[in-house]
């Protein structure tokens, strides 16, 4: 499944470009929907490059038809990401910490300006290789994704004002 994903920040494309690569960002996005267990296990900065491991599991729910294969308590993975703030462009792919045959996303982000503000695009590929449900574990992950992305923009812009 291809998917893209928007977010809006009052903040400018740089500040929001260098939050994401700040360690200290990830402690306050712990609550949010859908997402949980955020914590970040390597943060590497050589000049404009930053490469980042970041560990995250899906708290949403699950139809019956999916649970019935996938363990929801077994959906956890890192975020592998190398994000270069001279171009506002990151790609990132995640790797399961369970299912490893089952579940592969990559993809990039891009900040840019909007407004007075910026937006950040996601987009990438996600597949799931489950008989007869991954169609609906995909769009339940990307659609979880969507809501986590929609509470974490103010999120992110309450902790560049901080």
């Amino acid at each position: 499944m291809r998917f893209e994903l928007r977010q809006r920040f009052a903040a400018s494309p740089n500040e929001v470009d260098r939050a994401y690569t700040d360690p200290d960002l990830f402690a306050t996005l712990v609550g949010l929907p859908k997402l949980g267990g955020i914590r970040v296990l390597d943060h590497q900065v050589s000049g404009d490059q930053v490469k980042m491991r970041v560990h995250y599991s899906f708290t949403g729910d699950l139809p019956a038809a999916v649970t019935a294969v996938v363990d929801p308590e077994r959906l956890t993975w890192v975020q592998e990401s190398a994000h270069d703030l001279s171009s506002g462009v990151t790609t990132f792919r995640l790797v399961p910490d369970h299912y490893p045959d089952r579940l592969k996303a990559s993809g990039k982000v891009v900040v840019s300006p909007l407004g007075n503000g910026a937006q950040r695009v996601l987009s990438g590929e996600l597949k799931v290789r489950a008989l007869l449900v991954a169609g609906a574990v995909e769009g339940a992950i990307v659609s979880g994704l969507g809501e986590y992305l929609d509470a974490e923009a103010p999120a992110v812009d309450r902790f560049l004002k901080s």
